[in-house]
């Protein structure tokens, strides 16, 4: 079993890309708290509007014609239109035009929301879909309903128009929208980290911002790395829940979801991930190696390499024992086919190996990594 001590320190050596905006700070200080180097790289900005006219008038609506039925999307939008209320001198009034209707939430994020503002949540879609909330509010229980849906920065997802078919009447409230990245050239830089080995995961926080990121990383080239590295299980892709995950999928990349959809749990999936053998790893002649971006794991022991080796090192890991030429090494580094090169290259990951026997040398064929036959 794996000691909490082991678990401290266990993304020493990964590179993680956190791709989102809200709540980054604290994704990112957690993984850093268990040894992590973290790239913070926004692929969408989230926009509060709790000034927004608009946002204005639609509570103004909503004390006017309290709802039947609340929708609430997602938890930091509840909250946000709260805050907003409260700013704007009408949380008092909304709050009794919400406290006779029945509340649904799309997944624990909103129930807890819903739950926080003093409302009960009387169910929680367990796939986190809004389409599952559209089965769960069929036309028998909403037709001449008023029906208020809380949403998301990206819209609706199709929920307003199929609760009006069904006959409601339905009032939608945006509390946040979406916006470009703060810093498009950082959003590219962690596409191509992640495509060229120099990253272990990319966590995402929205589904909005999973779409973008997969967007820049084909207009840079470099998606059918990503995707070849996320099936090969060299690349962990991480969302909080499956909405945020459903464009990965959607693209065909291999993506992890945890059990519960909060940001502490996607913290928790990526430390177990690398902390308790979840990641790949080869049995070899100087013990189990799992090879990082930053360096080596070598039966459970840290050895931090500079990139050309953790490069090498996982080029001959990804080979599973098989030989590679120094002609294929040498593309490793950069397009360097000069077999002397290749051969220091080499040298100097042995020396920072520390004499463990884990690379070998195949005369006038070139090296391969010293896998124990199973």
């Amino acid at each position: 079993m794996t000691s909490a001590r082991a678990l401290d320190s266990a993304l020493a050596g990964c590179t993680i890309i956190v791709a989102g905006d809200r709540r980054s700070v604290e994704l990112t200080t957690e993984l850093e708290r268990h040894g992590a180097v973290v790239h913070r790289a926004p692929d969408l900005s989230m926009i509060a509007e709790t000034d927004d006219d608009e946002l204005r008038a639609r509570t103004e609506r909503v004390i006017a014609e309290p709802p039947d039925v609340v929708v609430v999307t997602t938890g930091v939008g509840f909250r946000g239109w709260m805050l907003a209320a409260r700013e704007q001198g009408l949380d008092t009034h909304l709050e009794e035009a919400l406290r006779g209707a029945r509340f649904v939430a799309r997944g624990p994020q909103a129930r807890e929301a819903i739950e926080q503002a003093g409302f009960t949540a009387e169910w929680a879609a367990r796939s986190e879909t809004s389409a599952e909330i559209g089965e769960y509010l069929p036309a028998a229980v909403v037709a001449g309903k008023r029906v208020l849906v809380q949403h998301h920065g990206a819209g609706s997802d199709a929920l307003d128009e199929q609760l009006a078919d069904a006959g409601a009447d339905v009032l939608s409230v945006t509390v946040y929208r979406w916006r470009p990245p703060p810093a498009a050239d950082a959003v590219r830089r962690s596409a191509v980290r992640a495509a060229g080995g120099e990253a272990d995961a990319v966590l995402f926080t929205s589904a909005p911002g999973a779409a973008a990121w997969i967007s820049v990383a084909e207009h840079a080239g470099v998606f059918d790395h990503v995707r070849r590295r996320s099936h090969g299980d060299r690349l962990l892709l991480a969302a909080v829940g499956p909405i945020a995950a459903a464009p990965l999928h959607a693209a065909d990349l291999r993506a992890t979801v945890p059990d519960r959809g909060r940001l502490d749990d996607l913290a928790r999936t990526v430390i177990e991930h690398f902390g308790r053998g979840r990641a790949p790893s080869l049995p070899t002649d100087a013990g189990r190696v799992e090879v990082r971006s930053g360096g080596v794991v070598v039966d459970g022991a840290f050895l931090p390499l500079s990139r050309s080796a953790a490069a090498l090192l996982e080029a001959l890991a990804a080979a599973g024992g098989r030989v590679l030429s120094r002609a294929e090494l040498g593309s490793v580094l950069g397009g360097e086919r000069n077999p002397h090169a290749v051969e220091v290259a080499v040298a100097r990951l042995r020396e920072a190996l520390g004499g463990r026997e884990l690379v070998h040398t195949v005369v006038k064929r070139g090296y391969r990594l010293a896998v124990t036959e199973i």
